[in-house]
């Protein structure tokens, strides 16, 4: 039986900044990715924005890792050249009933030590981006874009240079817990058994049902997965914003909101469509378009000139979720040895946004809890 000190599951952008992070702490370290390529999953089906960490409970560990892990990685993209831009992003009330809980929004960006966000009157929001329809709004000028694909490349890059491997289409079937590490089973072409004495489990959508898979891990600390699904669809022609513009948010997301891309295409989305089934081999990404009226009259309440017929579909994108419809939103549960009780082992569960945002916070948080071994 081969061994590894390290093995990290899952090639996404937090399993990436894992891997990185142990890498250059010099663990020897295996990324094992059960498709043939990486960040084909949340990593490259979201709105590529880089969060300021206004919306998350003080004290929870996506606000804690937002804010420590946007300053990081603006300055790694401007380091390694990585495409980025710092655009910032209005949030808009547009009736009465939204002044309030934009001003509690407010008050939760100043709590969780976000202390740019400055509010605007309907004429200085119009100022800005005369297209806007608010009565007010926020100015967050730290939101911004990235390129998530050259992140994820830069990333496995570091890894590589400290000394970390990559194999592809290699899923971890099942695993179990024994006194010299975690014995884990590989699947592929070549399968295989490996043991490892520290394992990672940043498998998105799948870390539940892999956590599940792990012999010696008592069930109650394996959370209940599900997966909402969000269309998103593009601007024709050029967009009139300059920056984000972000609707008052819901329970289950932030709404259909107006992004940019890097050469200032826009995009809107995206919505909310709860799947009955959280398994990532059932998920369907087409985009269906009988969607576009929705979308319409949803972006018709902060952009009123929104033209007929402007709308083209884009792609979609399916959250890995551990809270479900009408619950309160989950936090990142990072679950080492003192939640579980099982030396070496850290599961990742719930990582959505901000987690593309978090990622080298994330992966440093995990890597301490790690190092408790």
């Amino acid at each position: 039986m081969d061994s590894v000190d390290t093995v990290v599951i899952g090639a996404g952008v937090v399993g990436l900044a894992v891997a990185r992070e142990l890498a250059q702490r010099g663990r020897e370290v295996l990324i094992l990715e059960g498709a043939t390529a990486i960040g084909t999953g949340t990593s490259s089906r979201n709105s590529e924005v880089l969060h300021a960490g206004l919306y998350y409970p003080s004290g929870s560990l996506k606000a804690l890792l937002c804010v420590r892990g946007r300053e990081r990685l603006y300055a790694y993209c401007a380091e390694h050249g990585i495409g980025h831009r710092r655009c910032g992003k209005l949030i808009a009330a547009t009736d009465d009933a939204q002044l309030g809980a934009l001003r509690a929004l407010q008050a939760q960006a100043l709590a969780n030590g976000v202390d740019d966000v400055q509010w605007l009157s309907a004429a200085q929001a119009r100022a800005l981006e005369p297209q806007v329809h608010a009565l007010a709004a926020l100015l967050s000028p730290s939101t911004g874009i990235v390129d998530s694909h050259a992140l994820m490349l830069s990333l496995l890059g570091d890894a590589e240079a400290a000394g970390a491997m990559l194999a592809l289409a290699s899923p971890v079937l099942s695993a179990r817990v024994g006194e010299g590490g975690i014995e884990l089973q590989v699947g592929g072409e070549q399968p295989m058994t490996l043991l490892a004495r520290r394992v990672v489990n940043a498998a998105g959508h799948g870390a539940p049902a892999l956590a599940a898979r792990i012999d010696g891990l008592a069930p109650q600390h394996v959370p209940r997965a599900w997966a909402c699904k969000g269309h998103y669809f593009s601007l024709r022609g050029r967009s009139p914003f300059s920056r984000l513009v972000y609707p008052m948010h819901n329970s289950a997301g932030l709404g259909v909101h107006l992004t940019l891309d890097l050469g200032g295409q826009a995009r809107f989305g995206p919505d909310t469509e709860w799947l009955d089934n959280a398994d990532p081999a059932t998920f369907d990404y087409r985009v269906d378009e009988s969607r576009i009226p929705a979308f319409e009259t949803a972006i018709r309440h902060y952009w009123p000139a929104l033209p007929d017929g402007a709308l083209t579909p884009a792609y979609t994108g399916i959250r890995p979720k551990i809270s479900g419809p009408g619950q309160p939103a989950a936090d990142f549960r990072i679950d080492a040895a003192a939640q579980h009780g099982v030396p070496g082992l850290v599961n990742l569960f719930g990582i959505e946004s901000p987690g593309l945002t978090a990622c080298l916070a994330l992966a440093e948080h995990a890597a301490e809890q790690l190092e408790k071994l």
